[in-house]
């Protein structure tokens, strides 16, 4: 089905049986919450809406957003606010790394809004952030969610040369609707800057993994996702997750339907038989939901 405008008509609003959110009851989701806040972080668990922050926070684990809380670009799924971003705060990646050192972290996400007003991205505040935690703690496995960074060769140089362990930037959605999911980016381009990543890590001799996301439920076939599947396995991504989409707001992408757990266990085990060395699947699936249950160590 394509999407030529945003209808409200084609938006599925009740939410079936299987999307379910537990409210908080534990008191470390409390004791995470004021963590953050008392060194002045961001997270995308609360940036972006993300339906498992109970859970996640409740664990002691959260997402960590750099950068500011302030997107240049509108992507028409995403909650983060799109608006003229405040300068960087340069004690930031130390703020992240202490946080990280209270929580007791081994496996940390980093992401961050997408930085087009920078020359570089932002691509030198995540590298920043990854020396911080290496400082802390040289033991912990750094995962990072990064933005496009316009196809910078210079700025993805510079972050694959810090060394994470996970290099992930999310496809999102098929080709087909890239155009209106993600207006500021392109398909092929994030194809080609996963495979750049991979090819530095290479060049470096590190060991380095790729990863990256896909939503569904926005009105894409199965032809188009099997078709997804196979472009990030030629660039060699070899993590993947399959999450359903949720409308954040009435003006946000409408949900056009809502996939079964059954479906997404089917196409977690087309991807793995794709060749995919890790898939994580299922309606509330996210790029950094349990993402330490893999191992780039493993690879």
């Amino acid at each position: 089905m394509a999407l030529a405008k945003i209808d409200p008509s084609l938006h599925q609003a009740k939410k079936p049986d299987w999307i379910k959110v537990r409210l908080p009851s534990n008191p470390r989701f409390f004791s995470t919450k004021a963590l953050i806040a008392d060194l002045k972080l961001h997270t995308v668990c609360e940036s972006a809406q993300c339906p498992n922050r109970w859970e996640c926070w409740s664990g002691g684990t959260a997402t960590f957003m750099i950068a500011g809380d302030r997107c240049t670009r509108a992507c028409g799924f995403c909650a983060v606010d799109t608006a003229k971003p405040l300068p960087l705060e340069e004690n930031e990646p130390e703020r992240v790394a202490e946080a990280i050192l209270r929580m007791k972290l081994k496996h940390v996400v980093i992401t961050a809004v997408a930085r087009d007003d920078l020359a570089d991205g932002g691509a030198n505040h995540f590298v920043r952030t990854i020396d911080a935690i290496r400082r802390a703690d040289p033991t912990i496995v750094i995962e990072i969610l990064t933005p496009d960074f316009n196809g910078k060769e210079d700025s993805l140089r510079g972050v694959v040369a810090a060394r994470p362990d996970v290099f992930n930037h999310n496809l999102e959605t098929v080709e087909r609707l890239t155009p209106l999911v993600r207006s500021r980016a392109k398909y092929r381009l994030s194809l080609d800057f996963l495979k750049r990543a991979g090819q530095l890590a290479e060049e470096n001799n590190q060991r380095m993994a790729t990863k990256s996301g896909l939503m569904l439920g926005l009105g894409e076939t199965e032809l188009e996702l099997f078709q997804a599947m196979d472009d990030l396995r030629e660039v060699n991504v070899s993590v993947l997750t399959l999450g359903q989409y949720l409308r954040p707001t009435p003006q946000h992408l409408p949900v056009v339907e809502y996939i079964t757990p059954a479906q997404f266990d089917h196409y977690g085990d087309i991807a793995r038989r794709k060749g995919f060395s890790f898939v994580a699947s299922g309606p509330l699936v996210r790029s950094s939901y349990h993402a330490a249950d893999f191992n780039p160590a493993a690879l």
